[in-house]
């Protein structure tokens, strides 16, 4: 396989309202000096220009891609149009982060150099019995501790952090992926790609990460999102026995 720095890599990366972060983001992913690493960034029209700070800077940053959409239409489908635009534009390999620094750039070329012999790389938080957080409040992490537990429960995922958004996917596993049935639209859309890219049998690795509370902006976590994930993990969990009674029936057939 081609080496590292061969690999066409394209960082997704979603944004609404975030222009107090994606200046600092956008440097330091092109401070990186690996000239193999561009960026796309997906805004939903944010209300505090987010976008237009992109689209002026991309005149002059080849490296630098813009995708604009009318309104907030979520995360979930702002990864699926990125990774849309990834395997149009021949991209080898896909990341997700977030625009708010609580994933490290400088963790790119970490994920990057693992997917040469893996299918997705993720950036756990929670390795070995290990947690790599900072500044989060005990609540919020008793709460995505027992997100993980229940994940892993009722899915059988051997991922330690089902829910992590940092990670780079190979284009194959995309191709592989039916991008128009993924059916989640805010968190739980992490739980629901992995699963999917799980269960073709696809190569996963983990990779310890820390990860750091956004220090600017306000967060997206709210009941809704993570009611959707709570109930994903059983319709995924449905899905395959409803699966499994068809091929059954069919084999009798």
């Amino acid at each position: 396989m081609a080496g590292t720095g061969q690999l066409r890599a394209l960082v997704v990366i979603p944004t609404y309202n975030e222009a107090a972060n994606i200046q600092t983001v956008i440097n330091r992913i092109l401070g990186l000096q690996n000239e193999a690493i561009e960026i796309l960034i997906v805004d939903d029209n944010s209300p505090d220009g987010t976008g237009q700070v992109v689209a002026n800077w991309s005149e002059n940053e080849p490296r630098l891609h813009l995708l604009r959409r009318p309104g907030k239409m979520g995360l979930g489908t702002a990864y699926v149009d990125g990774f849309r635009y990834a395997l149009q534009h021949g991209y080898d390999a896909i990341f997700e982060m977030d625009a708010d620094l609580s994933h490290s750039p400088e963790d790119l070329p970490r994920l990057l150099e693992k997917i040469e012999d893996y299918d997705l790389v993720i950036g756990s938080r929670y390795l070995q019995g290990g947690v790599n957080v900072i500044n989060w409040p005990l609540s919020r992490l008793l709460l995505s501790l027992f997100a993980n537990w229940y994940t892993r429960t009722i899915t059988g995922m051997p991922i330690h952090d089902c829910t992590s958004g940092f990670k780079c996917i190979h284009r194959r596993v995309l191709h592989s992926v039916c991008l128009d049935e993924i059916a989640s639209n805010g968190y739980a859309f992490q739980i629901e790609l992995h699963y999917k890219i799980w269960r073709q049998g696809s190569r996963i690795c983990e990779i310890p990460i820390v990860f750091t509370e956004r220090r600017q902006g306000k967060s997206k976590m709210s009941g809704k999102v993570q009611f959707e994930a709570a109930t994903m993990v059983w319709r995924l969990k449905i899905q395959d026995w409803l699966g499994k009674i068809r091929s059954a029936g069919a084999a009798v057939n």
